[in-house]
């Protein structure tokens, strides 16, 4: 069965916003189009509102899906956000989806299809791990090349490449290296981004013509692939020299075409992202076998240490913004995207504990290697100890712990690790198990800290200091940047306060442990 909800999803945002979704909204079962003159209608259909004049004319044929059970209708703006419309969609328990302004109908129809066809075979799909769009970008990619006739390639938006065609016969070494990293190499980038091809592309110039470079880079032709006013990608074909304009304009038409692909090659990889956060969720929760994960989540039977991240987001990024923006940067950074999921506002990564690529130490290299600023906001990162698969749940709560270490200032940096900070982690847990015995309630503390709060003095501050370097007043004072001096006066009016015997060890570790439970607690 397939929802309404999971279709909207899968075709995404940028087309396809729900106004309205019932609880009950039946499932879908197949695209029509509603027409002058009326459309025989099914339970379970999806009505795109092709020819609807007005408001009162969508919410009579709101009214008719409705009555036979249609799953919902799809409307353009500004009708689906009408008062009335609204309430018709209520009132019939029918779902309402406001489509892209932009939208071509008979795209729309296709790429529907294609998403209901997909969701029917997603079991099949995801045992598999095939991508089935993939295959159609190289196929479309040799089409496009004929049209054009130039070898092209297809790319996303951060230049890598998802798709070439099989024409070698115009080539450099540019297009030679692009399809071998399967990204556009950072000098040849470089060229293309001070001429201003990315700006053109932003802008949405139908195409780009750049000419040849004296490094023998040979001539491009550039079309920007959109749908919907989003940049989903470009198609780039190696030229000899200028293009006709019949010829460039047969090229752009063919941008339409490859931006369905593309939804329907990120609608697949959503699925397969959810369906792996998911499991990797439980997986961290210990709720699934191990076995499974290493099959579904490609992870080699070995330690692995398990990185919780937290984000705080910029003036230009909120923390969702900023940790995708990471989890995209950490791909670059350390060959293939570990698996990763979010939860509770944390970004969960799994990386084995080794030297190669993609462990441990490459992930806090380039954890460190994030910058940070007002406008793009910050990160915390811990890693939990090393664990074999069964125990990657323990992992989980040892970075939590270290994190919130972080988080609370207790631990200087940005990135740390379980192992390296024991001590600070061995004073918190007795802290916290101290706390709930009350034991700052004990003793002279109590009248310590009344005197600190009504006289303005630090005299709890500068006895912590005092036990923890016993002995040695200038390392004390240097804690609390004060002169020893100071230090020896605050002591003599402490000691006047409250009579202690300091000399006797057992007080000493008593009130180290009460003043170390009221910082760390």
């Amino acid at each position: 069965m397939v929802s309404v909800r999971s279709v909207v999803d899968r075709v995404g945002p940028t087309l396809l916003h729900a106004v309205h979704l019932p609880e009950g909204c039946p499932a879908v079962s197949d695209v029509v189009i509603a027409e002058p003159g009326g459309v025989h209608l099914g339970a379970g259909d999806l009505v795109l509102a092709v020819t609807v004049p007005d408001a009162q004319a969508a919410v009579e044929l709101i009214r008719g899906c409705g009555e036979h059970e249609a799953a919902a209708v799809l409307l353009k703006p500004p009708l689906a956000g009408k008062p009335a419309v609204r309430r018709a969609a209520r009132t019939a328990g029918i779902g309402l989806i406001e489509v892209h302004a932009a939208t071509s109908w008979a795209q729309l129809v296709w790429l529907l299809r294609t998403v209901l066809d997909a969701i029917a075979d997603e079991t099949d799909t995801l045992e598999n791990g095939d991508d089935p769009a993939a295959s159609d970008l190289f196929r479309l990619a040799d089409a496009v090349a004929s049209v054009v006739d130039a070898p092209v390639t297809i790319e996303d938006t951060n230049s890598r490449v998802l798709a070439y065609s099989a024409r070698q016969d115009i080539t450099d070494p540019a297009r030679v290296a692009t399809i071998m990293g399967r990204r556009i190499p950072d000098d040849v980038l470089a060229r293309f981004r001070s001429r201003g091809v990315f700006r053109d592309l932003s802008r949405g110039r139908q195409t780009i013509f750049v000419p040849g470079q004296r490094d023998g880079t040979k001539p491009r032709l550039i079309v920007p692939i959109r749908m919907g006013g989003e940049l989903l990608g470009s198609m780039w074909a190696v030229v000899a020299g200028p293009v006709s304009d019949e010829r460039a304009a047969a090229f752009a038409d063919t941008a339409p075409v490859v931006a369905l692909h593309l939804l329907r090659r990120r609608a697949h990889a959503e699925v397969q992202r959810r369906a792996s956060a998911e499991l990797l969720r439980a997986l961290l929760r210990g709720e699934v076998s191990p076995r499974k994960a290493v099959a579904e989540l490609d992870l080699a039977d070995e330690p692995h240490r398990v990185v919780a991240v937290e984000t705080t987001g910029g003036e230009t990024l909120d923390g969702e913004g900023l940790r995708l923006a990471l989890l995209e940067r950490l791909s670059q950074g350390v060959g293939r995207r570990p698996p990763a999921a979010e939860n509770g506002g944390l970004l969960y990564v799994v990386v084995p504990d080794g030297s190669g690529p993609g462990s441990w130490p490459e992930l806090r290299s380039a954890l460190a290697d994030v910058p940070a600023g007002r406008k793009t906001g910050a990160l915390r990162a811990a890693a939990g100890s090393v664990a074999g698969l069964a125990d990657l749940a323990r992992s989980r709560a040892e970075a939590e712990e270290a994190l919130g270490l972080l988080r609370a200032g207790v631990l200087p940096g940005r990135v740390v690790c379980f192992d390296d900070v024991w001590t600070a982690l061995v004073l918190h847990r007795v802290a916290t198990a101290a706390s709930g015995a009350r034991v700052t309630d004990l003793g002279p503390l109590g009248a310590i800290r009344a005197h600190d709060t009504s006289t303005g003095t630090e005299y709890a501050h500068t006895l912590y200091e005092w036990l923890r370097h016993p002995g040695d007043p200038r390392a004390a004072a240097h804690a609390l940047r004060i002169h020893p001096n100071t230090l020896r006066y605050r002591m003599r009016k402490l000691l006047e306060l409250v009579p202690l015997d300091l000399d006797d060890p057992d007080l000493r570790l008593a009130l180290l442990t009460q003043l170390i439970t009221q910082r760390w607690a």
